[in-house]
């Protein structure tokens, strides 16, 4: 009898066989017709449904067989008219579960009609059958047997010939090569679920479908949730069914955990280390402070000051492993410092000549070399003794990014593009062009997408790969100032940036719109960064010469606000910049009020 493609019986005079372990007075005649169930001789009658409700309750008797309710599953698929299987792929499932290899080969070529491109698929589910075959008959021990059924059976199927010569290799390293986990359950059940890759699920269903299905409907929930700021994951215990995902704005980073006001100038860059326990500041008042980051409180505290850059500090860059930090001046600044922050000493000062502009800078993955440059043409590669390994000439550079594959640099040239650069291969190419002039760019950690703060347009998003523009973020204002932007978030799916109207913006990375707008700053500001480990930590910069931390409302935090703000106030009381008076750096969290005075 030709099966019906939903996996139930069809009422228009067929016949459903019961289980036997239920099913009492033989074979009952199940030819349901309204929606109400009947009875005949003590057996249940299966009700009329739609396809989707055959589908869900199919869905529901595999996820109750899952977890043990065998008989509560047979009783379902009985009053419903349904069944979980084609009654061959019942059969070869019992047999693979059995190990009884001879009889699972068998319905294999019962099975072969219902398979889509029979013929492919049906070798692969072969060897795959008799590659446990010979698996288990290695771990018995059984070695004619498998030599057999390795000469016999799999190499006359001629498919997949580079496995079965592995497969012939010796048996403590196949063992290892092959995954084995060894004879029994596990290994047949992760058999079995390969198997069913290749069956209709009209025919059998995949395995785990009801669970697949709710965890896509969780994530999609997720990535629907604008504020949605923790790891990805796949386990549903931690989360409620019951009701629908939803984060609440009081999660998000958007109020002032802290001002830190020992800049006694304006602050034009900050960054938190990559492991998140340390952030950097760079100010006009030719500083870098390193601060070690709270996390439980949401809170920085002053840990060093490191004083002489004559031209101001105007970008930043952390090595890999947090233990360097290179600080570059701004447009007429000559000369880069190395700092080795874990000494607290200058490694080295690189100055190669008065007419240089070093402005830019980036890591390399490795952590053993760095590129600078900058707008009058110089654009070096060095090693952390500051030794020029390469150069490029007459690249006028704005910013710039060392990509994941330690060889490829991008770099936002004069000409309104960010070109790239390969110093092994000497070789260069253009991945986008926009119609004004790149401030400043960084990367994901993905490596595919680019964001672009571009002068008097605002925050643009790239797909380095496509070459194409994804997004133009709308809120910020930007016209010609130097405004650096970041990616953060437990998954980067947000993008956070300064402006010239005081605010920090922050964006989901699928919206145009901006889902927070965090005021505070009195002036420009220039800067902002996510902390890479501690999700729910901002920091930003600004002309009003504070560095601001941001942070959830008191009740997500680790601690009380009041610890937050008594620690703030004690690094206010204890650190502040020789030549400032105490009263400078006593300033309220409302934001620094001298600075306004003196400008």
């Amino acid at each position: 009898m030709q099966q019906p493609t939903n996996g139930c019986s069809q009422h228009n005079g067929e016949h459903l066989h019961a289980s036997s372990s239920d099913q009492q007075n033989g074979t009952a005649d199940m030819t349901g017709g309204d929606n109400s169930s009947a009875a005949v001789n003590g057996e249940l009658l299966p009700k009329t449904m739609g396809k989707t409700d055959q589908d869900i309750v199919r869905l529901i008797g595999q996820h109750l067989k899952t977890i043990g309710l065998n008989r509560t599953a047979d009783l379902l698929m009985q009053e419903s008219g349904c069944r979980l299987d084609h009654p061959a792929a019942a059969k070869f499932r019992q047999h693979v579960m059995d190990g009884d290899w001879n009889k699972a080969d068998n319905d294999l070529n019962e099975l072969k009609s219902l398979l889509e491109s029979s013929s492919q698929r049906l070798n692969e589910m072969k060897f795959l059958l008799l590659e446990q075959k010979y698996l288990e008959f290695l771990e018995d021990g059984r070695l004619y047997d498998a030599l057999h059924v390795l000469r016999n059976e799999l190499t006359p199927l001629q498919h997949n010939t580079d496995k079965v010569h592995q497969l012939s290799s010796g048996k403590d390293d196949l063992m290892s090569r092959a995954n084995w986990s060894g004879k029994g359950q596990k290994s047949r059940t992760l058999l079995m679920d390969r198997l069913q890759e290749f069956l209709p699920p009209t025919i059998m269903l995949p395995p785990r479908r009801l669970h697949t299905l709710v965890t896509q409907a969780v994530e999609l929930q997720k990535d629907r949730c604008p504020y949605h700021n923790t790891k990805s994951e796949q386990n549903l215990d931690t989360i409620s069914l019951l009701v629908d995902h939803h984060c609440s704005r009081d999660q998000f980073p958007c109020e002032t955990t802290q001002v830190l006001n020992d800049h006694c100038d304006e602050v034009w860059y900050c960054r938190f280390s990559p492991d998140g326990t340390k952030l950097a500041t760079g100010s006009k008042d030719t500083t870098v402070i390193i601060w070690d980051v709270d996390a439980d409180t949401m809170t920085c505290q002053h840990r060093k000051t490191l004083d002489g850059h004559s031209y101001g500090v105007a970008y930043l860059a952390w090595s890999p492993d947090s233990s360097h930090l290179i600080a570059c001046g701004p447009e007429d600044c000559p000369e880069l410092w190395l700092w080795n922050v874990d000494t607290e000493e200058l490694r080295v000062k690189v100055h190669h000549s008065p007419e240089d502009s070093l402005t830019a800078c980036s890591w390399h993955a490795d952590g053993t070399k760095f590129v600078t440059g900058g707008i009058r043409g110089q654009f070096y590669q060095c090693d952390l003794e500051g030794n020029v390994l390469d150069s490029w000439e007459g690249v006028r550079v704005n910013s710039l990014w060392c990509r994941s594959d330690a060889k490829t640099v991008l770099a936002a040239d004069t000409h309104h593009r960010v070109r790239s650069y390969n110093f092994d291969e000497l070789s260069d190419t253009t991945v986008l062009q926009e119609d004004h002039p790149v401030m400043t760019f960084s990367v994901n950690k993905g490596d595919r997408l680019a964001l672009l703060n571009v002068a008097t347009q605002g925050v643009h998003l790239w797909d380095l790969r496509d070459r194409c523009l994804l997004r133009k973020f709308q809120g910020v204002t930007q016209g010609h100032f130097t405004i650096h932007s970041c990616f953060g978030g437990a998954n980067q799916d947000f993008v956070a940036s300064g402006s010239e109207d005081n605010k920090v913006y922050v964006w989901h990375i699928k919206r145009e719109l901006p889902i927070a707008t965090l005021a505070g700053h009195t002036r420009t500001v220039n800067c902002v960064s996510w902390n890479p480990v501690h999700h729910q930590m901002l920091a930003s910069v600004s002309d009003d010469c504070t560095v601001r931390i941001w942070g959830p409302a008191p009740a997500y935090r680790h601690s009380a606000s009041s610890s937050a703000s008594s620690s703030a106030s004690a690094s206010a009381a204890s650190n502040f910049k020789p030549g400032c008076t105490p009263e400078d750096s006593s300033t309220s969290s409302n934001g620094s009020v001298w600075h306004d005075m003196l400008s």
